[in-house]
């Protein structure tokens, strides 16, 4: 848009796909936003889900994943009630939990990831099955955690043995680096899940894992410690270290405690404001890409938004909202307002603000009441 006046000119009309684009992110947090408010209450069930499904899973060993299977895992994923959608052929989605085993052998606390992809072949009329990944190699593995992983397609995948007669050593797919299993209507079996796809999700670590003060390593609750002392029970004579957690008045960071599991998700965790930060800096410089240098200027929104390393006060969002304000509730500018790129930002914006205020806020009290005397 190059224009003197910020009245004087239309704006030109995006293609159908430009504005599909720009809305992503606008969508994307209006899908956040209801989930970041319950999020630690979900992933407490997820963890507490993933130990139930161990538990029925390897109660009868001889329906059970073979502990040769075990003893050799890189990393065990776990994701309770995957819900299918379609009729034989349809969509998949699941969250869950991803142990991953350090150098030593030992068990990290679980990272929360999910599962989407399509299926072909499950039983007419289920509607959810359990599902268990055992990861066999590092390669696959750090697929997974470096960004994205498609079974059938990263990673060479099959259906897993099962029985404590199975052998890892003679099954036909010797190669696979990551061996399936379903549980449903009570039935337990290796099932391919060929097309799945793997994703770390980082805001519900960062929701799970609360950081006692800013900068500080995140406290491992109770119930992943649980998860973590079930799988290694499991998984063979492997030595791991006994994780505690103290009372929540005496708890100390992961850091401080050698005998709590690093949290490996604590390297994976991403906080709505972040999250929030990371789409401005891609979404703004679209709209600013049909403006000119003025009304640039006019929408500048802060440094810290696009070096990605801090954030902005919230004085300083205040005043750039302030502005996408102004614009919106004046008429001769409403087709700078109805542009998606616009639209998409000031929602962004306003996201942002409110999770930077959430942060920064002091809470308003009135003074103590006075204390009684003796």
């Amino acid at each position: 848009m190059h224009r003197t006046h910020p009245s004087k000119h239309p704006m030109s009309k995006p293609t159908i796909l430009t504005h599909a684009r720009l809305l992503l992110p606008l969508l994307a947090c209006a899908a956040w936003a209801p989930a970041l408010a319950h999020a630690q209450g979900q992933e407490e069930q997820t963890v507490r889900a993933s130990m139930e499904v161990l538990n029925e899973i390897m109660a009868i060993p001889a329906q059970s994943i073979p502990q040769s299977m075990l003893d050799g895992a890189v990393a065990v994923a776990i994701v309770p009630r995957v819900i299918k959608g379609g009729f034989i052929i349809g969509a998949r989605m699941g969250h869950g939990t991803l142990m991953v085993r350090d150098e030593r052998g030992a068990w990290n606390a679980p990272l929360f990831i999910t599962l989407t992809g399509g299926s072909i072949g499950w039983q007419a009329g289920v509607q959810s099955t359990d599902v268990v990944l055992v990861f066999r190699s590092r390669r696959s593995l750090q697929g997974v955690l470096t960004s994205t992983l498609t079974l059938g397609v990263d990673a060479a995948a099959a259906a897993g043995p099962v029985g404590r007669q199975a052998s890892a050593g003679t099954d036909a797919h010797l190669n696979a680096e990551v061996y399936s299993y379903a549980r449903s209507r009570g039935l337990f079996l290796g099932v391919s899940f060929d097309g799945s796809v793997l994703k770390v999700d980082s805001m519900a670590n960062a929701a799970f894992y609360p950081r006692p003060a800013p900068g500080q390593p995140g406290v491992v609750p109770p119930s992943a410690v649980e998860l973590v002392q079930l799988l290694s029970r499991y998984s063979g004579p492997t030595v791991v270290p006994e994780p505690t957690v103290a009372p929540a008045a005496q708890q100390q960071p992961v850091a401080q405690s050698p005998q709590v599991p690093a949290i490996l998700a604590q390297q994976y965790a991403t906080s709505e404001s972040d999250v929030l930060r990371d789409q401005l800096s891609q979404t703004a410089p679209r709209l600013f890409g049909q403006l000119d240098p003025a009304w640039r200027g006019y929408l500048a929104l802060p440094a810290e938004v696009f070096s990605g390393r801090t954030h902005p006060s919230v004085d300083a969002v205040k005043a750039s909202l302030q502005h996408y304000d102004q614009v919106r509730q004046n008429p001769q500018y409403q087709a700078l307002a109805a542009l998606p790129a616009f639209q998409s930002t000031y929602g962004l914006l306003t996201h942002y603000l409110s999770t930077l205020g959430q942060i920064e806020a002091p809470v308003n009290l009135p003074p103590p009441p006075a204390m009684a005397a003796p």
